[in-house]
């Protein structure tokens, strides 16, 4: 009885002792270091020692970060990557390139100076005349001779309408150029004025190159039904940048080009 008696004291007593340890915890230890990345990035970044957490809320935290997450290191910094210095050089490089090729004191104008130059008939040649290789950057099949104002009436058009007219995701990228500077009379017919052409401020244009490949000609892209309310999209968006523009409806020496120059009429634009 003594003996008995004297058991269940003892168990009495270890029941209270336990009830009596705060941190007593029937839950099995956490695994040393499973936080130890995060926690000490966290001390980096704000100065502070982490706080420790009871373990179920630890177990509940690493349960809720998905497993491919990766435990910053510690130093590590969370600001974004800054571009290398080297992209943003070859980016300036290739900005100054382009200042450098440019001409009319336009970027989007790529090509060279020519200056002056004359023609062997009464009237023709132009002054501070310009090579062009590429407008707003759509490429000429062609380096074409032409003036300034022809160069800047073309970059209006194409960004007006030409370079979008089949569509944003297959763009112009090449025009191709049937005539630019040529010191002859118009439609090379004798005894008659001196044309456009020969005073660098016209430019024919047979055809649209797209992203694609395809190249939409003007005397077949005219008879398309397809195509053909592009192109007369692109013919009426010239009128207004450009003083006179003739198209396949003009006559028959327009059927299979675009005619385009600067020259200015008293009744104003002259379209047909």
């Amino acid at each position: 009885m003594i003996r008995a008696g004297v058991l269940l004291l003892a168990v009495v007593i270890s029941g209270a002792a336990l009830a009596a340890t705060p941190d007593a915890s029937l839950e099995p230890p956490a695994r040393p270091g499973a936080n130890a990345g995060l926690e000490a990035a966290i001390s980096q970044v704000s100065g502070m020692h982490p706080v420790s957490r009871p373990q179920s809320e630890q177990r509940l935290a690493a349960a809720a970060r998905p497993a491919d997450l990766p435990l910053l290191a510690p130093g590590a910094s969370l600001q974004p990557i800054a571009r290398p210095d080297s992209l943003a050089e070859r980016v300036l490089f290739k900005r100054r390139q382009r200042r450098k090729g440019s001409v009319c004191g336009d970027i989007d104008i790529q090509g060279d100076d020519i200056g002056h130059v004359s023609g062997t008939l009464p009237g023709c040649g132009a002054k501070d005349a310009v090579r062009v290789r590429e407008i707003a950057g759509v490429r000429l099949s062609q380096a074409s001779l032409m003036t300034c104002n022809t160069a800047r009436a073309l970059k209006t058009w194409i960004n007006r309408e030409v370079e979008t007219a089949f569509g944003r995701r297959d763009k112009v990228v090449s025009l191709r150029v049937a005539a630019h500077y040529a010191c002859r009379t118009r439609n090379n017919r004798p005894g008659a004025k001196i044309s456009e052409h020969g005073k660098a401020r016209a430019i024919d244009i047979s055809g649209f190159t797209l992203a694609s490949g395809e190249t939409v000609s003007v005397l077949y892209g005219w008879q398309n039904r397809k195509s053909r309310k592009k192109l007369k999209k692109i013919w009426r968006a010239a009128c207004g940048p450009f003083g006179t523009v003739l198209g396949p409806e003009a006559d028959r020496y327009h059927k299979d080009h675009f005619h385009l120059d600067v020259a200015r009429h008293r009744g104003g634009t002259y379209c047909r």
